[in-house]
């Protein structure tokens, strides 16, 4: 590509799909190039708007009497929201210094969105409990990460780092950002939901009960009001209806 694709307006203009296919075609090529400037300004367009469905999100369930609370037997209430912190880009530069390339979706979404929590309890709807609230923590700025929680992920990499050497075919890594859908209902369940890295891609892995880009998992989320695994209650299409009015498609 020698011309600008003109990747940004299109997605403005409502060609999203188009643009994350071609996006996600380019792979990692576009890094370092006036493309990859370009291809970034998606990325923050994306965690703008994604922003936005955020803060439109807990606003409703807010006014629902919704509890924001940790997913354990305390149910300790919870912000809802981080916006990013002061360090919000010198903390992705330390995942690339640790990881490897991070795609540029998670880059954004650190340095525009923040850290999201949507665990908690609906005074009529207890079945929303395990429809597994989204939940992404990059920077920690909601629960202060413990030294062993940061020591394990390193051991982690470093484990897969040696098993990578041995078989270029091995799992890849995963970087949790999320509890399963059973821990964020504080039941005893699976391995966390995150970013595979090393990515160096526009749009990155995320890894949750399988894998998807980033931004079709957001949709899939954000289509359901944050809780895209549906409960059974009666009347849920009516808050679901209530919830996802007007919120903006990624």
């Amino acid at each position: 590509m020698t011309s600008s694709p003109g990747w940004l307006s299109r997605y403005q203009r409502g060609q999203r799909q188009r643009v994350w296919l071609e996006l996600r075609q380019v792979g990692s090529t576009l890094r370092g190039t006036g493309l990859g400037e370009e291809a970034q300004l998606v990325c923050d367009e994306m965690a703008r708007r994604a922003r936005q469905n955020i803060e439109v999100l807990v606003e409703r369930l807010t006014e629902d009497g919704y509890r924001f609370h940790s997913n354990d037997d305390g149910q300790v209430p919870m912000l809802p929201h981080a916006p990013p912190t002061a360090g919000a880009a010198e903390y992705v530069q330390r995942l690339e210094d640790r990881f490897g390339a991070v795609p540029m979706t998670l880059s954004a979404w650190a340095r525009i969105v923040g850290d999201v929590w949507f665990v908690g309890t609906h005074p009529s709807m207890p079945g929303l409990a395990g429809a597994d609230p989204l939940v992404i923590e990059l920077e920690g700025s909601l629960h202060e990460v413990p030294r062993w929680f940061v020591d394990v992920v390193d051991e982690e990499w470093d484990d897969w780092q040696e098993r990578q050497a041995e078989d270029p075919d091995d799992e890849p890594f995963v970087l949790p950002v999320a509890p399963d859908h059973y821990h964020k209902n504080n039941t005893s369940g699976g391995g966390a939901y995150g970013f595979i890295l090393p990515d160096g891609c526009v749009d990155g892995v995320f890894s949750w009960e399988t894998d998807l880009p980033f931004v079709s998992y957001l949709n899939w989320v954000f289509s359901d009001g944050g809780f895209p695994r549906p409960p059974g209650d009666k009347d849920w299409w009516q808050l679901r209806r209530r919830l996802t009015k007007d919120l903006l498609p990624l």
